[in-house]
């Protein structure tokens, strides 16, 4: 199939898709006239990929997925999907605190009793 054919099919944007392709997350054969040409296996694998980034992995992180964390027929997540996710999990955990840390100390700061500046004061 064609980018725009793939593209209709997935939701992705042509220039994701050729993103995706020149990240190496996806291939295709150049036909004769020299536009893309994508087996029916792109379709799920760009879902997939799609899914990743919205759970917050980057392409650079992906490209090092295990084969096996695209395959469609695979029942639960094997375990180098699991580890990544876990991983990924941990990652964000830790962003919440610090951003709730960043949040107490903002709070505490705009709650001390701001001193009045006046128009010939400096701070």
């Amino acid at each position: 199939m064609n980018i725009g054919e793939l593209s209709r099919r997935t939701g992705a944007s042509a220039r994701s898709i050729r993103h995706y392709e020149k990240s190496g997350l996806l291939v295709s054969r150049r036909r004769s006239n020299g536009y893309r040409h994508f087996e029916p296996e792109a379709v799920p694998r760009i879902r997939h990929i799609v899914r990743m980034i919205g759970l917050g992995f980057s392409l650079e992180e992906i490209a090092t997925f295990s084969p096996c964390m695209f395959t469609a027929e695979a029942k639960g997540l094997c375990p180098e999907a699991l580890a990544a996710h876990r991983e990924k999990l941990a990652d964000i955990e830790r962003q919440i605190s610090e951003l709730e840390s960043r949040r107490a100390r903002l709070v505490e700061t705009l709650s001390q009793k701001a001193p009045s500046w006046g128009p010939r004061s400096k701070p």
